[in-house]
């Protein structure tokens, strides 16, 4: 899938919306209330090897998940030690995306092999890659996966930093990729509509952006990002 102008357009000059996931969402209140404000994915984040907040268990997630409307993607984020683990998780959460931090590429590949597999779960696959990555390690994740997050992280490998990164080398380095790329890293209802003017992705995810404390959605500034993200508000 490329990315920018809508496929059916002839002139590709006509852009298609950009798609937004609201992630690190502990609770059904704030799954509802994401999804009433337009988001198009739910992001549930369950086994991580990082001290977080917005981190559930497994039956919780599942919970969630199994709620979450048609045409919503529900997305398990998860840090497995192998792709094993995360068919595990998978089966345990039944999302319809699962998004992976911690894996090389391979194991990306063979997750995704595993999960298109007919006798088993099934999800789509989400690699999560670092933003200081180079262009052929991105390059890599991109293959491997269905979709390519490019995210802030920490220094255990973990995303939700709130830390953002430079755009225009995201947008150089990510140029040319036929899988579709989600922005992620430090975004606000503030710079959510510059992010996307300066990356054009195909999606953009937010979690600590939109809180009003740890774990917690802030409703109001759910509703001001997806505005910015699908064009309702100009850059600043």
């Amino acid at each position: 899938m490329t990315r920018g102008a809508d496929e059916g357009a002839p002139d590709g000059g006509s852009r298609r919306a950009t798609r937004v996931k609201v992630c690190g969402v502990t609770n059904a209140e704030d799954r509802d209330a994401a999804v009433a404000a337009g988001a198009d994915a739910i992001g549930l984040i369950a086994g991580v090897t990082v001290d977080t907040p917005r981190e559930v268990d497994l039956d919780t997630a599942a919970d969630l998940a199994r709620n979450v409307p048609p045409l919503v993607t529900s997305t398990l984020v998860t840090m497995p030690e192998d792709p094993a683990t995360a068919v595990d998780r998978v089966e345990r959460v039944g999302p319809d995306a699962v998004q992976v931090h911690g894996l090389a590429p391979d194991e990306v590949a063979e997750l995704a092999d595993a999960l298109a597999a007919p006798d088993g779960p099934s999800a789509s696959v989400v690699a999560a890659a670092d933003a200081e990555a180079g262009a052929s390690t991105l390059a890599a994740y991109a293959e491997a996966a269905d979709a390519l997050l490019v995210d802030s992280v920490d220094e255990e490998g973990g995303g939700g930093t709130g830390e953002t990164h430079d755009w225009e080398r995201t947008s150089e380095r990510v140029a040319g990729l036929d899988t579709p790329v989600i922005l992620a890293g430090g975004l606000t209802p503030e710079n959510v509509a510059a992010a996307v003017a300066t990356v054009d992705p195909f999606a953009v995810d937010v979690a600590s952006g939109v809180e009003r404390e740890g774990g917690l959605k802030d409703h109001d500034a759910v509703r001001r990002f997806v505005r910015g993200a699908t064009g309702e508000v100009t850059p600043a």
